[in-house]
């Protein structure tokens, strides 16, 4: 194990749990808040996963996925979409960007965990 997640999130109470679940699993857990930079902190030390919610300030989940798909360094990175917004219309668009796999909340420990873990081993 010991590989490293980066965690695009601006919710403090999710940013807590999910940091708590991976590092507890011994993940390696990066976390940043800001949409409009999200891409500069992959770019500056690419992780081997990425969890990304929809809605953060400054850029949409959206636009930081199309970017990462048309990135050489991040294109194929896993990205894991976990969202509030789970509309159908938001897993197509999150498909024809490229998601990983796209999730709801809330979501459970354990989901998350065992999502990550499946990510990883692939």
């Amino acid at each position: 194990m010991g590989k490293r997640v980066l965690l695009i999130e601006d919710e403090p109470n999710i940013i807590e749990a999910i940091s708590f679940i991976l590092s507890r699993d011994g993940w390696t857990v990066h976390t940043h808040q800001d949409g409009s930079t999200a891409m500069d902190k992959v770019l500056a030390l690419p992780p081997d996963m990425i969890i990304l919610d929809v809605m953060l300030p400054g850029r949409s989940g959206f636009d930081i996925l199309r970017d990462l798909r048309g990135h050489d360094v991040s294109k194929d990175i896993p990205v894991m979409m976990l969202t509030a917004r789970g509309q159908e219309k938001d897993r197509e668009l999150a498909q024809r960007l490229g998601v990983t796999h796209f999730m709801t909340k809330p979501f459970s420990n354990t989901e998350v965990r065992d999502y990550v873990r499946s990510l990883m081993e692939a």
